[in-house]
């Protein structure tokens, strides 16, 4: 029988590492789904039943616009990390720690600008005027809402006025107010991608340098397609 003394601790279980946020933009990744299929079928009819150089045609437009589809549509997404933000976009893919962000700007387009200047374009976050509108639109019909909650509340007295009038609200009863301010998808998730960098600029392990690799994998074949549509419609 053996002491309590001789016998080794177990073994502590390992914390798992955080995964990345992934953020990508679902619309577009429908959108090219939808063109993929088009491209497909026109393409595809026009290699087995074409006559003459029309397959060899087919086949140069296919290997011409499935990579551009696929890198414009399906391709493009945000990976953010504890340690760095990963910035897949159509033909790039830059992996910045986060101890190299400047900062993460919004404007026409989302953008994340390094500490040496450089900018670059966030392709699966995209900017949408249409749903910034329609969030201010919220907005404002939420403070409104409010506003008439308060004044109806205050008229029942000092006590209804100063006590229940919040309480209402923050129990989600009928007129509730929003809790902050109403924003668009695009715009929540560069407010996520902000604090993220706001609490890991400084850390040990987000340091390093900003890496920035080419994508070959979809420039390839565009570029053959491209090249063998041109001999082709040189030989005529």
């Amino acid at each position: 029988m053996t002491s309590p003394e001789s016998q080794s601790p177990a073994p502590q279980p390992s914390e798992p590492e955080s995964e990345d946020r992934v953020y990508r933009s679902v619309p577009a990744i429908a959108g090219g789904v939808l063109l993929l299929a088009i491209a497909g079928w026109l393409g595809i009819d026009a290699v087995v039943s074409g006559a003459g150089r029309t397959p060899w045609l087919a086949l140069a437009v296919l290997l011409l616009v499935v990579p551009l589809v696929v890198a414009f549509t399906l391709r493009p997404a945000v990976y953010a990390g504890k340690d760095r933000l990963r910035v897949r976009n159509p033909f790039r893919v830059i992996a910045l720690p986060w101890g190299q962000v400047a900062t993460l700007k919004s404007a026409y387009s989302n953008e994340v600008v390094t500490e040496a200047g450089a900018k670059y374009q966030l392709w699966a976050v995209p900017v949408s005027l249409r749903a910034r509108k329609k969030a201010a639109r919220r907005e404002m019909r939420s403070a409104a809402q409010g506003r008439r909650v308060t004044g109806r509340d205050g008229g029942r007295g000092g006590a209804v006025g100063m006590g229940m009038g919040v309480g209402l609200g923050a129990a989600g009863g009928p007129g509730r107010v929003s809790d902050g301010p109403v924003r668009a998808e695009t715009d929540q998730i560069m407010d996520e991608l902000r604090g993220l960098h706001e609490a890991r600029h400084e850390a040990a392990t987000a340091q390093g340098e900003v890496t920035v690799r080419w994508a070959y994998e979809v420039m390839g074949p565009a570029a053959a397609g491209a090249l063998l549509m041109a001999v082709l419609l040189l030989v005529g």
